[in-house]
């Protein structure tokens, strides 16, 4: 597989310029962007990417999820049928891969049968990406809330995994780091990925997570063996032997 970045922008007007640097650095299949801030009348385009996104219009935007997927690999768009602040692709990188952009707001209440529904429309393989806005010790928190423990219970309920290693938020006024974003896939495609960070924050105060090849994701043809060349008169007498 070639690099996903997700990234909670906090406004894509004003960071195209770090969408741009995020794209020329890592060239990703897709990019999935949450806290787009950004109305349904406005039209944003990143050349050599096609987009599908779903806005949130409460009289000042909010919130809000674009996934951004490249022209040099056939995609579908799926059409989701949730309340979640959710998009997803189908993209062919070598495979079929489903890739889905979610934001879950702090304060709104997400019920098990919200994430239910929208896990069983993502056809397997299938990434995960985006804001969750859950704590957990499981990912590196110090404590666990709520949205935590509801995470937790998602990804043991669908056996699937996290690929989180490190710490994605930085928290201004505290100048702490938490793990609010996180990378979760079907386990087939947990030993082909690994996972890091975008060292700037580029802006906003959550860094980028970089899903990319794992180092032993190249796997080697299995060897050819040619039997009509073989001797099988001293295999013969060789095995007799044994």
């Amino acid at each position: 597989m070639v690099p996903l970045v997700s990234w909670n922008c906090r406004g894509i007007r004003t960071k195209l310029v770090d969408v741009k640097a995020l794209v020329n650095s890592f060239h990703p299949v897709c990019v999935a962007l949450q806290e787009t801030f950004l109305k349904p009348n406005a039209h944003l385009k990143l050349r050599g990417y096609n987009c599908v996104r779903k806005d949130i219009d409460t009289g000042i935007a909010s919130g809000g999820v674009r996934l951004l997927t490249s022209n040099h690999y056939p995609s579908t768009t799926l059409n989701l049928h949730t309340s979640l602040q959710a998009v997803a692709v189908q993209v062919h990188i070598k495979t079929l891969v489903t890739v889905c952009c979610i934001y879950l707001p702090p304060n709104d209440a997400i019920s098990r049968n919200d994430l239910n529904i929208l896990v069983d429309q993502l056809p397997a393989p299938f990434v995960l990406l985006g804001d969750f806005n859950g704590h957990s010790t499981l990912w590196g928190s110090e404590s666990t809330n709520s949205r935590g423990r509801q995470m937790e219970q998602f990804i043991s309920d669908y056996y699937l995994c996290l690929l989180n290693n490190d710490k994605t938020y930085f928290h201004e006024p505290t100048r702490a780091f938490h793990t609010l974003d996180l990378a979760i896939c079907s386990p087939e495609l947990l030993p082909f990925l690994k996972f890091s960070l975008e060292g700037d924050l580029h802006n906003s105060d959550h860094f980028a997570l970089i899903i990319s090849p794992a180092d032993n994701s190249v796997t080697q043809s299995p060897p050819t063996y040619f039997f009509q060349r073989a001797d099988w008169a001293v295999f013969a007498r060789l095995a007799l032997k044994q």
